[in-house]
């Protein structure tokens, strides 16, 4: 079997370039700010990973004791169809979130650890340009989700 060559650059993605501020895009959107909102808002921006709901909450919770997982929960879908956040399901069972960001970025998930790598190829998206055109479309958006396990993973 013959290897396949790829003459791309691969490039991860910074956390604090695709971390944006939760709470000035609900401000900039006239939301309602109450101080718990600001709580999960704070720590949704401040996330390197793409945490749960129950994480989000768990994380909150160290900030205001008396904030609920149904606020959270609430807040969260609330971000949600602002469009200030994205919905993951990355095959865990679990919704996962991350802010919306201006840069695109695709994601790698390890499927032992669940850890989630996010990066960037201009080949992939030529690609996908390309393809969308043989088959006749203009490609308008896309999501992109490949699954792994490290090289070195001795059970693969």
């Amino acid at each position: 079997m013959s290897e396949l060559k790829i003459a791309t650059e691969v490039e991860t993605v910074p956390d604090d370039e695709s971390r944006g501020s939760i709470e000035a895009a609900c401000v900039n959107q006239g939301m309602r700010m109450t101080e718990q909102r600001r709580v999960v808002a704070r720590v949704l921006s401040e996330s390197s990973d793409h945490p749960d709901v129950e994480e989000v909450y768990r994380r909150a919770s160290e900030v205001d004791s008396n904030i609920s997982i149904s606020t959270v929960y609430r807040t969260v879908k609330l971000f949600e169809d602002a469009g200030i956040l994205d919905r993951h399901d990355f095959r865990d069972g679990r919704a996962r979130y991350e802010p919306v960001t201006d840069i695109h970025h695709d994601h790698l998930i390890n499927l032992r650890t669940g850890e989630v790598t996010e990066f960037r190829s201009q080949e992939i998206e030529d690609l996908q340009k390309i393809i969308a055109e043989k088959l006749g479309f203009k490609l308008v958006d896309h999501r992109l989700e490949l699954y792994g396990v490290p090289l070195d993973d001795k059970d693969s």
